[in-house]
């Protein structure tokens, strides 16, 4: 939703960058330039005059005056402002002293509100809550039933004592939904309400209405993030109608322009707490601020691609992998595994997104086809136990029959095995240098492990470390230029050895046969 904005401010910036002295006329120039790209955006007017305003007053100041790098004052001056147009820090939900929390929904028909309320369910599950789903709206039809439907996906109980289509007074489903969760020990209730193609007289009252009856900790606010300008007017009218403590934006994987984030927040004075950025039930978080501005800015979201990793990767099979990779025993299961865990966290041109710099791999990742890795499963999942274990073992009629099962040519089996061979053989030699045991040798539990399974294995243990060399790695001076004072740190000066030395009396151990 942010690209064509982020390539805007980006390029502004980089301009900006190669410079190592800013006057008042650059400071100008760029102020312009970022309010086309912010109008430009769909940003509400009276937000982008604020922030105009706000960096204009601190980049002609002594923040950036008296900066060693002045160009770089103003970026950080930029993400900083940027940063508090969108809340500043993260809002976290606040949770009543006596169960249950009652969280309250309200928005227009079509902003995703029922969707939203099982991904608003399942995130709290995971964050060890019991919440309740509660289906208020009785008047579009078959919502009661959608709400079943997300309910059951979610994993989470759904009270719905009416049918809906019109029919049962939402007002009393409420009221005895906030009595049915104490009974049953949830501790958050959900209260999905009805919307309506517009703000009306009707619809206000009723949110009010069960506003009134359950008293709501929390009232959000769901707010489609692709219909631009009429999100900061429509959220206007529900704050001034019924109020609410925050904003939930989804859609935010549209290609809409996105002036509704950069909006809704400086113009209501309510903090955006929650996004989603996707139709399943997974693609849904708290809403960060800090890494919302640092991705527009295209300096990458690390920690939220840290945070997705940290979900789906399970770290003992990680660092089994890592010591079969060591040991150059990794087999195509493993790589299998691994894959497989990656598409987890969603597609790969989204990761590069979270990336510093991902901005300009954009093109790369638009021709990543996540089908391929489709492929590669169903190729990997065609072979035996057996040849996923060893795939020396795989020969041309094993090829064939691969190939045949999986749907593929014959050729990209051959790709990938041949692929995987030079993949693990990269890895080895990788792991080797950077001192993780490898270089064609084990590891030292590698090694345990295979004495206690039976099996010979050469060599005592991994190389020492040497002074300047990492750990596990033979040092190759080959390349070295004559004159020891220019090995790595710690063997140089070995040129300057004590008086009367002679290297012909120093004592070898003696081989067998030599």
């Amino acid at each position: 939703m942010f690209d064509t904005l982020s390539d805007r401010l980006t390029s502004v910036l980089q301009n900006l960058r190669s410079k190592g002295r800013l006057t008042d006329a650059d400071i100008d120039s760029t102020a312009r330039e970022i309010r086309i790209a912010l109008l430009e955006a769909d940003v509400a007017l009276p937000v982008v005059r604020a922030f105009i305003a706000q960096i204009k007053e601190r980049a002609k100041g002594a923040e950036v005056s008296a900066a060693l790098n002045p160009a770089q004052q103003v970026v950080k001056i930029v993400n900083e402002e940027l940063i508090a147009i969108l809340g500043g820090e993260t809002r976290r939900l606040n949770f009543a002293k006596h169960p249950p929390t009652v969280i309250m929904l309200a928005g227009l028909q079509g902003s995703g509100k029922t969707t939203l309320a099982g991904k608003l369910a399942r995130w709290l599950r995971e964050q060890s809550h019991a919440p309740l789903l509660v289906a208020c709206d009785l008047q579009r039809p078959n919502a009661v039933t959608q709400l079943q439907v997300v309910g059951e996906r979610a994993g989470v109980q759904v009270y719905a004592p009416e049918p809906g289509n019109g029919v049962g007074d939402p007002v009393d489903v409420a009221r005895r939904a906030i009595e049915e969760a104490k009974r049953a020990q949830h501790d958050v209730v959900i209260v999905d309400t009805a919307g309506r193609l517009g703000v009306d007289e009707e619809l206000m009252k009723q949110a009010a209405d069960i506003r009134d009856a359950v008293q709501p900790d929390e009232t959000l606010f769901v707010v489609d993030a692709m219909i631009g300008q009429d999100a900061v007017s429509t959220a206007e009218a529900f704050r001034d109608g019924v109020g609410f403590t925050g904003v939930v934006l989804t859609k935010l994987d549209g290609d809409a322009r996105g002036g509704a984030a950069l909006s809704v927040r400086h113009v209501t004075g309510q903090p955006i707490m929650f996004a989603s950025n996707g139709e399943k039930l997974e693609d849904f978080d708290a809403f960060h601020p800090d890494r919302m501005a640092s991705r527009i800015l295209g300096m990458g979201d690390v920690l939220s691609l840290i945070e997705s990793a940290t979900k789906v990767f399970d770290e003992q099979q990680a660092q089994e992998a890592a010591e079969k990779l060591t040991a150059g025993q990794l087999t195509l299961e493993d790589f299998l595994e691994q894959m497989l865990q990656v598409r987890k966290m969603g597609p790969i041109g989204n990761l590069l997104g979270m990336l510093p710099g991902g901005a300009q791999m954009k093109e790369a990742a638009a021709n990543i086809d996540d089908k391929h890795l489709d492929r590669l499963q169903a190729i990997i999942r065609g072979m035996t136990p057996a040849e996923r274990a060893d795939p020396k073992i795989i020969n041309a009629s094993r090829r064939a029959r691969i190939a045949t099962g999986s749907g593929v040519r014959v050729a990209e089996v051959n790709d990938l095995v041949n692929r995987f061979f030079e993949a693990r053989k990269m890895m080895q030699q990788m792991a080797g240098r950077f001192g993780f045991g490898g270089g064609g040798g084990m590891s030292r539990k590698a090694k345990k492990d295979a004495r206690k399974k039976g099996r010979k294995v050469k060599g005592k243990g991994n190389l020492p470390a040497l002074p300047g060399f990492p750990a596990g790695a033979a040092p190759d001076l080959s390349h070295m230029p004559p004159g020891l004072n220019q090995l790595p740190p710690g063997l140089a000066g070995l040129d300057q050895l004590p008086p009367g030395f002679d290297p012909s009396k120093l004592k070898f151990p003696k081989k067998k046969g030599k």
